[in-house]
């Protein structure tokens, strides 16, 4: 192959990665501002917290407007193209729970209107289980092709709060904390078993959006009373376990 076809291919494909869409960071479409502020006015009107701006979903949601613009056509997934979770933690949001508005229309008030005439689509607007929005509008030669990215957020918590939250809802079950915390985040990244020099009677893994509330399969283990101690190890998530954002090991000990 000569040298300057190759050259000619690299242009081409350096062009390809500089052509993908982004969305300036923060950046003020009054459409997408009149979306927001239809949502909570008749979420306030229901008496509903305010949805919160997440500039994450709204890079997600703006990807998958500009494919929607594209193709001409309404879909909450092309082919090819990532599903809702991988295109919202791509893009650097932390949630427990998704959910997704798409429309085609004149105007953001009609689209707008169009979605809380949709059963499903006012469902996700008014859901009390939802704190926070992104949204994008793309323009197609007057025809807006809209879409809001709803979520349930998960806060950034450090390893050691993580830890705490889980080691208190133990303790409300009667177990004691023993300080084997080294041992427990040796075990985390593990899929089973642990890792140390205190070899516990049982071990739970397990991902979670919820550190307040423990897996059913944890809470059978202590209602049989055999076990009397535990340690808590958390680690950092992969994304390996999809919405969840905790991974958490109890160690536990009769």
């Amino acid at each position: 192959m000569k040298a300057s076809l190759i050259l000619g291919l690299i242009a081409v494909l350096m062009a390809g990665l500089l052509a993908r869409p982004t969305r300036a960071q923060g950046r003020n479409d009054a459409r997408e501002q009149t979306l927001a502020q239809l949502a909570n006015r008749d979420r306030a009107a229901r008496g509903l917290s305010p949805l919160r701006w997440s500039e994450a979903l709204a890079e997600a949601a703006h990807l998958h407007a500009v494919r929607m613009a594209q193709q001409n056509a309404l879909s909450h997934q092309f082919p090819g193209e990532p599903g809702l979770a991988d295109r919202a933690s791509r893009a650097g949001a932390r949630f427990s729970s998704l959910a997704e508005n798409v429309a085609l229309g004149p105007s953001a008030e009609g689209i707008h209107q169009q979605w809380m005439n949709s059963p499903p689509h006012r469902a996700n607007l008014l859901d009390p289980n939802l704190d926070s929005v992104g949204i994008a509008v793309e323009d197609r030669d007057g025809t807006l092709f809209a879409v809001e990215d709803f979520s349930l957020a998960v806060g950034e918590l450090s390893i050691q709060e993580q830890e705490r939250l889980v080691e208190k809802q133990l303790q409300t079950q009667g177990v004691h904390i023993v300080d084997y915390t080294d041992d427990a985040r040796r075990s985390c990244p593990l899929d089973n078993g642990y890792a140390g020099s205190h070899r516990p009677s049982f071990v739970v893994h397990y991902a979670t959006a919820d550190l307040e509330t423990l897996p059913g399969m944890l809470e059978e283990r202590i209602r049989t009373g055999k076990y009397h101690s535990a340690a808590v190890g958390a680690c950092p998530s992969n994304g390996k376990f999809g919405f969840s954002s905790f991974r958490v090991v109890v160690l536990l000990f009769e």
